[in-house]
């Protein structure tokens, strides 16, 4: 049941709306505000990252994908650690890394360990529900060795400007 939509607190360009969905016993699956994201999907086989970064993340953490998986976004949106759920899944989404291509945007990128996983998600729009924000501090603390790279210093100009 929708109870209200409105424009993000956090990053004021996706929607969210407040719901409380229910199992056939009653139980509550999930409540609470539900951000409605374009997510893409991501992989360390691709072909772009020439295995430069194996399967490590940006925050030198082990891509993951089990119970807990990794995901990829703006870190001044979705701070590194940011924990999420896709609304009707069971996994937890941590995340723990940033591309290029997702900086400035409202796009999450989720790990898939095959291409053909990659393939099959595409591209979709989904409802996620915020678990946990991540830490805007630590976010900064490892972007500031990076910026040498335009989309890095992008984040941590945006992170900056938040806190001040």
């Amino acid at each position: 049941m929708i109870v209200a939509s409105a424009p993000c607190f956090f990053c004021g360009s996706c929607s969210f709306s407040e719901f409380s969905l229910f199992n056939q016993l009653g139980k509550i699956e999930a409540s609470g505000p539900a951000y409605t994201v374009r997510t893409t999907a991501y992989s360390h086989r691709e072909k772009e990252q020439r295995g430069k970064y194996g399967a490590l993340t940006a925050s030198g953490r082990r891509l993951r994908y089990g119970k807990i998986r990794s995901a990829g976004a703006d870190w001044s949106r979705y701070p590194l650690g940011t924990k999420f759920r896709i609304v009707g899944q069971p996994h937890i989404y941590v995340v723990e890394d940033y591309g290029r291509s997702l900086v400035g945007t409202n796009t999450i990128d989720l790990y898939k360990p095959t291409l053909r996983g990659i393939r099959n998600w595409g591209t979709r729009r989904v409802n996620i529900q915020i678990i946990e924000w991540g830490s805007l501090q630590r976010s900064e603390e490892i972007l500031k060795g990076r910026l040498h790279y335009a989309h890095v210093r992008k984040m941590y100009n945006a992170i900056n400007a938040k806190r001040n």
